[in-house]
This record gives C-alpha cells, structure tokens and sequence, in this order.
C-alpha cells in the first residue's frame, strides 16, 4: 500500500502535466493490484479516525498519474451516508455525452496533487455518460451526476494532463457563477 507522500505534488512533479496512454488488455498485473491498493487507500482517507491517526486527506478519486504511472485508468470510491460506498475502477474512459447544465462545487474543488486553497470555480457538467473498461476489459457504460460527475470529470482531466486551476478564470475566478447551479 502507498502512503500520502507517495501521491505526486503539482509543485514538484511535471508528470502530472503529461497525457496519460491508453491501457491494454490484459491489464498488466501490477496496475490491477495499485488500483485495488488505490480504492483502499481512498476508503481509509474517508474513515476519519484513521485519516487523522495517520495524517492523510479525505478524497474520492485519484488516477495512476498522481502516482506516476503514465496509463488511462483511475479510481472513484464514494462514502454514502449509509456508510457503504460507490466504487469504480476506470480503464480509458470517454465521455460520450453531457448536459447543457454546468454546476460547480459550492467549497471549491480539492485534489490529493494540490496541497493549498484555490479560489475560484471550476464549471463541470451536471450530468455526464461515460464508457470505459473495467479491470478486466468489459466495456461500460455510466450515467452520473452531480458529485460523482464532477469526479469523474475531474480525473479524467488528470489523464489529459489538466489539474483543475486551469478550469479557473484567472482574471475572474469566479465567471458565470450566475449562470451555473452550485452543489
């Protein structure tokens, strides 16, 4: 298992700014173990005891790229108020289709890469289809929204070399706030 330090910083890594290549299938061995380690790690940052035991951020995505691994594949692990969690494992996701409607995250939008506020919003579709590949090579096909589409969105800008401050006007941080809904 990987630790916080492990987890590539926007300051010290020009890996982060790289497009990341498409995965082959079979996925090699080595990549299916970090995702399974990724999904982990993610569970136990969203378990406040031991996120504050152990000093590591909550978060609820994060892509090979954050870790150096130039391939097409992330992680989403999502706590629900029940306790139990969404997961996805992502290989060479596209997005297929998206709403006109724009949202943002109302607190601003963090990263594991990016250790210091940001001021500004980040304008993400409300509702995305995505197809992707599992682990395994079976095709899928998602329709999400609100939280969940915003972090898809957001790694998969990390695969595309993108952090999210670039999505931020750098003259007006917050530009058409009033044209989009925030969550």
């Amino acid at each position: 298992m990987f630790k916080q330090c492990d987890i590539l910083d926007e300051k010290k890594s020009k890996t982060l700014r790289q497009v990341s290549k498409e995965v082959t299938f079979p996925m090699d061995e080595k990549d299916v173990l970090l995702m399974n380690n990724m999904v982990m790690y993610l569970r136990l940052s969203q378990d406040e005891d031991y996120a504050s035991k152990n000093d590591i951020r909550a978060g609820m995505g994060l892509s090979a790229v954050q870790l150096g691994v130039l391939k097409r594949f992330f992680v989403i692990s999502y706590k629900k108020e029940d306790g139990t969690f969404d997961e996805f494992k992502v290989v060479n996701p596209k997005i297929i289709s998206n709403s006109e409607e724009l949202i943002y995250v109302e607190e601003g939008e963090g990263c594991l890469s990016i250790n210091r506020y940001v001021e500004g919003i980040v304008p993400r579709y409300a509702r995305v289809t995505v197809e992707y590949y599992d682990e395994y090579g079976n095709k899928k096909t998602v329709r999400i929204r609100e939280e969940m589409a915003v972090a898809f969105q957001h790694e998969i800008d990390h695969l595309n070399g993108i952090l999210f401050p670039d999505r931020i006007d750098k003259k007006n941080p917050f530009k058409d706030q009033d044209k989009m809904r925030s969550i």
